[in-house]
C-alpha cells in the first residue's frame, strides 16, 4: 500500500504571524510542542479535529493548511485538464 502524503504549510503560517514559535502555537492548538514538530516534518498527520483547530488558529480553512495528496489517484494537474 502507498503512503499517504499530507503536506502542510504551519511553518510558512508561523513565519507569516509575527515569526510565532512551535510552542506558541502548540499552546494555542493544546497540543505539545514535539507535535508540532512531527506535523511540520510530516512525520505525523494530525486528527481531523487538530487540523480544524490549527486552521482556526490561524484564522483560515484547513484546505489552506493542509494539502492531501494520494498517491495512487490522479493529481490535480491531471484533474485541471479535464
Amino acid at each position: 500500500m502507498a503512503k499517504t502524503e499530507i503536506k502542510n504549510k504551519i511553518r510558512r503560517l508561523r513565519f507569516d504571524n509575527d515569526e510565532m514559535t512551535q510552542q506558541a502555537l502548540a499552546t494555542g492548538v493544546g497540543v505539545t510542542r514535539q507535535t508540532i514538530i512531527a506535523i511540520e516534518a510530516g512525520k505525523y498527520a494530525p486528527s481531523l479535529a487538530l487540523a480544524f483547530r490549527i486552521a482556526r488558529f490561524f484564522r483560515t480553512q484547513v484546505e489552506d493548511v493542509f494539502e492531501y495528496g494520494d498517491p495512487t489517484g490522479p493529481s490535480q494537474d491531471d484533474q485541471a485538464g479535464q
